[in-house]
C-alpha cells in the first residue's frame, strides 16, 4: 500500500509538472517565436511529434483493454479530427477504473473466472476493416461481371433427374426479349412430393451437447468426400450459408454450413476448386432426403450461382414460423424459443473471407445449423397440430411445403443494367423511388450518368457499388454538380482510393450529362412513364376473363325477330356468377346453412304467378289493349256513401262542466260505428282516483277565481285613498346611479387604518425586461 501511495504522489507532481509547461508554452506567441527562430520552431516540430507518438501509443494501450478504438494521431490536425475516438478511449479508462474501485470497495461483488469468461463475450471489430487480397481472384473461373445474356447452370451432371440435362439447357425468350435459361430441376421439384412423415406428429429428437461437440472443417477434396459419403446415410440434414458481398461486385459465398442428426460440417468454399462442390448434388437433390434450411429465398439462388447446386425437398423454417403467427421469424428468434440459445448476431456482417477462421466466428456458423433439426422437428409436430389435414384451406403443413417449393423454384439471372428506365436488382429507379427529392432536368441527368458510371467502374474492378461510391454520395454529387476536383471531394467527403485515382473521369461524366440534361426528360415524367409501364404488364397479367358467348338460335326467322324486336330483353342468367372470375374455381363448394326464419305476420300463398317473368317476352308480337266501354250516369251502379276515412269523435271541442256532459248525455244519440265510421272513446270512470284529483282541482281553481273578483269589487269601492303623485316618486331610469351615490358616502365615513408601507410604491420604475426573442409564430398568429 506505501508502494502505491509513493507511486500516486510521483504521478501527480509528474502531472502538475507538465500541466504548468504546457500553460506557459500555450501562453507564448508560438506564431512569433517560429519567424524570429527557425531553429526554435524546428525543435518544436520535434517535440510535436514525440508527444503525438506518445499520446498515440497510450490511446492504443488503453484501447487493448477496453471495447473503445485507439484514433489514428498522425499529425496535430487529426487530434481535432479524431476527438471523439479519443473521448471514448478516456470514457472506457474511467468506467474501468469506476468498476475497479466499486469492487474493491466491496459495492459490486466480483464475478468468479468462470462467470468472468462467460459475461465476457468477445464481439468482432466491425470498425478495423483489414486488407485482405481477394479470393475470387485464385477461382479456377474469375467472375466477369459482363455477361448480359441468360445464366447457364453450372452443373455438368444431373443426378436424380427426371428429366436429361440436355432438355433442360433449351433457352427461351422473357418478357425483355431476352434468352434465358430455364431451371434445370424444375419438373422435379413441381412433380415432388413430400414423404408422409411430414404429416405425422413424432417426438422431437434431442441435439447433441453444442459445448462438448464440434465441426469438422472441409477445405480438401478428401474431406470433402469422406462428407458426402456420410451425408447419403441421413434422413434429413440443416444447410446454412455465410455470404460476402462488400468487395465483390455480385457476392461471393464463403462459407457453408451442414448438420445431420449427429454431427457438424463446415465447408470451405473459397477453394480453388469450389466448382467441384457440384457433386452434393447427390445430397441436394435427392427426393428420399429432407433439406431443412431458414430464409432460403437467396440462399437457392447463390448456391446456383457459385457452385452449381439445386435443392430438391426444401423445408424452410421462416415460411412455417410465419404459417404459424410467431412474433419473430428470424433465426436468432427460433434459437431463442426452442433453445435458449443466444446467438451473437453481431457476427453476421464479419467479413467471412478471413481465414483461418477464428474460435468465435467458427462457433457462430456452427450454432446456425447444429440445432435447425430440432427446431425443424417442433415446429412440424406444432403445424401437424394446428393443421386440418382433410381441409385444403386448413391445412397448414401442406401450404408450408408449398411455399417450401416455390422458393426451391427460384432461378438466378445475370444483372442487367437499364440505362433507360433503371430497372433490376442494380437499378437507379430503386434508389431514387425511395428517396424523397425533387431534381431538375440537370441534376436528374447527372445522378443517372453518375450511377451509370458507378455501376460500370464496379464490374470493372470487381468491387460493391457501395464501396466505391455510398447512395448518399451519388445523390450529393447530383445536387451539388461539381465542375472540378476539389468541388467533388467536398460533395462526396469520404472519398475512396478508386474515387480518387478516377476523379477525372468522373468530372467529365458530370459535364457531360449536366450539358445534356438542358434538355432532358423531367424526373416526374420518367417516373410516370415507369408507373404506366408496370400498370400495362399488371393489366395484361390479370385479364384473364373470357368474354361470355352469344346463344346461337337454331330457327333464321325467329332470329330475324328477336333482332328486329324493340322490347326491352331480359339478360340470359348463367348458372354460375363470372364476378370473380376463376378465384373460386378450383375450391369445393360450400354448404349455405338453411336459417329458419319465423315471420310474425303471415305471408301470402306462394304461387307460381308470384315469381312469374313479368319481362318475358309473350307468344304474340303485340299485346292488346284492354277495351274500357262508356256507361251513362243513369245505368251506372249506386255508389258507397261511406268513404275510407273514419272519424274519431271526441266528447266535445271545449272544456264542459259536469252538468253540461250529463245534459248532453241526454240529448246526443248513442254513436253507431256501422253507419258513421264513428268511434266512442271510452270515458273515464267517476269513481277512480283520476277523477276525484280532477274534481278537487277545478274546485280550487274556481274559489281562487272568485276571490279575485271580490278584491277588486272591494276596490273599485275605496274612493278615500289618496291619488298617486308622480313628482315625488322615486326616479325609475337613474336608480342604480342613486345607489352607487349612496355606496360612496358610505365608503367615505370608513376610516382607514395606518398603512407603514403606503408610500413605498412611489418610487421611479425603472425600464422593464426586454422580452427574449422565441422560436416559432409570433403572438399575432398563436390562434
Amino acid at each position: 500500500m506505501d508502494a502505491f501511495k509513493t507511486l500516486q504522489d510521483e504521478v501527480s507532481k509528474a502531472l502538475v509538472s507538465t500541466t504548468r509547461s504546457a500553460s506557459r508554452v500555450g501562453s507564448a506567441d508560438i506564431p512569433f517565436q517560429r519567424s524570429l527562430n527557425p531553429q526554435a520552431g524546428a525543435q518544436l516540430d520535434a517535440q510535436n511529434a514525440r508527444l503525438l507518438h506518445l499520446a498515440q501509443r497510450l490511446l492504443e494501450n488503453a484501447a487493448a483493454s477496453s471495447d473503445a478504438v485507439g484514433p489514428k494521431l498522425p499529425d496535430i490536425e487529426a487530434v481535432d479530427g479524431n476527438w471523439r475516438g479519443v473521448v471514448d478511449v478516456i470514457d472506457s479508462l474511467l468506467e474501468k477504473a469506476d468498476i475497479s474501485l466499486d469492487e474493491y470497495t466491496g459495492v459490486v461483488k466480483r464475478l468468479s473466472p468462470a462467470g468472468e469468461t462467460a459475461a465476457a463475450t468477445p464481439r468482432p471489430n466491425i470498425a478495423d476493416r483489414k486488407i485482405i487480397p481477394k479470393p475470387q481472384l485464385q477461382f479456377e473461373y474469375v467472375p466477369t461481371n459482363d455477361e448480359s445474356g441468360g445464366f447457364r447452370p453450372l452443373v455438368t451432371a444431373k443426378p436424380h433427374a427426371k428429366i436429361p440435362l440436355e432438355k433442360c439447357l433449351q433457352t427461351f425468350k422473357d418478357k425483355h426479349g431476352r434468352e434465358q435459361y430455364p431451371h434445370p430441376y424444375q419438373t422435379e421439384i413441381e412433380t415432388y412430393e413430400y414423404p408422409p412423415s411430414l404429416y405425422k406428429h413424432a417426438e422431437p429428437q434431442r441435439y447433441e451437447p453444442f459445448e462438448s461437440t464440434t465441426a469438422i472443417f472441409v477445405d480438401t477434396p478428401e474431406a470433402l468426400a469422406s462428407m458426402l459419403a456420410e451425408l447419403k446415410t441421413a434422413k434429413e440434414i440443416a444447410v446454412d450459408l455465410e455470404h460476402h458481398d462488400n468487395r465483390s461486385y455480385i457476392g461471393i459465398v464463403s462459407l457453408m454450413q451442414i448438420s445431420t442428426r449427429n454431427q457438424d460440417w463446415i465447408v470451405d468454399t473459397l477453394k480453388p476448386w469450389r466448382r467441384k462442390l457440384e457433386c452434393l448434388n447427390e445430397v441436394f437433390a435427392n427426393p428420399d432426403i429432407i433439406k431443412v434450411l431458414h430464409g432460403a429465398y437467396m440462399d437457392i439462388m447463390w448456391l446456383q450461382r457459385d457452385l452449381g447446386l439445386y435443392v430438391v425437398g426444401l423445408f424452410d423454417t421462416y415460411h412455417a414460423a410465419r404459417s404459424l403467427g410467431y412474433p419473430g421469424a428470424s433465426l436468432a428468434y427460433l434459437l431463442d424459443r426452442f433453445i435458449g440459445f443466444k446467438a451473437q448476431k453481431q457476427y453476421q456482417i464479419a467479413d467471412w473471407r478471413i481465414r483461418p477462421l477464428g474460435k468465435e466466428l467458427f462457433e457462430y456458423a456452427r450454432a446456425d445449423t447444429h440445432f435447425l433439426l430440432y427446431i425443424f422437428d417442433n415446429m412440424r409436430n406444432e403445424l401437424v397440430e394446428k393443421s386440418d389435414l382433410s381441409n385444403v384451406e386448413k391445412n397448414k403443413v401442406r401450404d408450408v411445403l408449398e411455399k417450401s417449393k416455390e422458393t426451391a423454384l427460384q432461378r438466378y439471372e445475370h444483372p442487367v443494367y437499364d440505362e433507360k428506365f433503371g430497372l433490376g436488382t442494380g437499378g437507379w429507379y430503386k434508389l431514387i423511388s425511395r428517396t424523397p427529392v425533387q431534381f431538375t432536368p440537370q441534376q436528374f441527368a447527372v445522378f443517372r450518368a453518375v450511377h451509370q458510371w458507378r455501376d460500370e467502374l464496379s464490374r470493372q474492378e470487381d468491387e460493391s457499388p457501395l464501396f466505391i461510391m455510398p447512395n448518399h454520395a451519388v445523390f450529393s454529387v447530383a445536387r451539388a454538380m461539381p465542375s472540378d476536383k476539389s468541388a467533388l471531394y467536398n460533395a462526396v467527403q469520404h472519398v475512396s482510393h478508386i474515387i480518387r485515382a478516377r476523379a477525372d473521369d468522373l468530372v467529365r461524366v458530370i459535364t457531360k450529362a449536366k450539358q445534356e440534361g438542358v434538355n432532358g426528360p423531367e424526373l416526374s415524367a420518367v417516373l410516370q412513364a415507369i408507373t404506366d409501364m408496370k400498370e400495362a404488364e399488371w393489366a395484361a397479367k390479370s385479364e384473364t376473363i373470357e368474354a361470355p358467348a352469344q346463344p346461337i338460335t337454331a330457327d333464321p326467322a325467329a332470329q330475324a325477330v328477336l333482332l328486329q324486336s324493340t322490347v326491352a330483353v331480359p339478360a340470359s342468367r348463367a348458372a354460375a356468377s363470372n364476378f370473380w372470375g376463376k378465384l373460386w374455381s378450383d375450391s369445393e363448394p360450400q354448404n349455405t346453412p338453411i336459417v329458419n326464419v319465423d315471420l310474425a305476420l303471415p305471408l301470402p300463398p306462394l304461387t307460381a304467378e308470384v315469381f312469374a317473368d313479368t319481362n318475358g317476352l309473350s307468344n304474340t308480337t303485340q299485346t292488346e289493349k284492354a277495351q274500357h266501354t262508356f256507361v251513362p250516369k243513369e245505368d251506372r251502379p249506386a255508389e258507397d256513401q261511406r268513404t275510407d276515412l273514419f272519424v274519431v269523435k271526441q266528447l266535445g271541442g271545449r272544456k264542459r262542466k259536469r252538468g253540461d256532459a250529463a245534459e248532453e248525455s241526454t240529448s246526443t244519440p248513442t254513436l253507431d260505428p256501422m253507419v258513421n265510421d264513428e268511434i266512442m272513446l271510452d270515458q273515464p270512470d267517476e269513481d277512480s282516483e283520476e277523477a276525484t284529483r280532477a274534481r278537487e282541482k277545478a274546485a280550487r281553481k274556481a274559489a281562487k277565481k272568485a276571490k279575485k273578483k271580490e278584491l277588486a269589487a272591494a276596490a273599485a269601492l275605496d274612493y278615500d285613498k289618496p291619488a298617486f303623485d308622480y313628482t315625488t316618486a322615486p326616479s325609475v331610469l337613474h336608480a342604480e346611479d342613486n345607489d352607487g351615490k349612496d355606496k360612496k358616502k358610505d365608503k367615505k365615513k370608513k376610516k382607514k387604518g395606518f398603512n407603514a408601507f403606503s408610500g413605498m410604491t412611489d418610487a421611479p420604475k425603472g425600464l422593464p425586461r426586454a422580452q427574449k426573442e422565441i422560436a416559432g409564430r409570433s403572438k399575432t398568429f398563436t390562434k
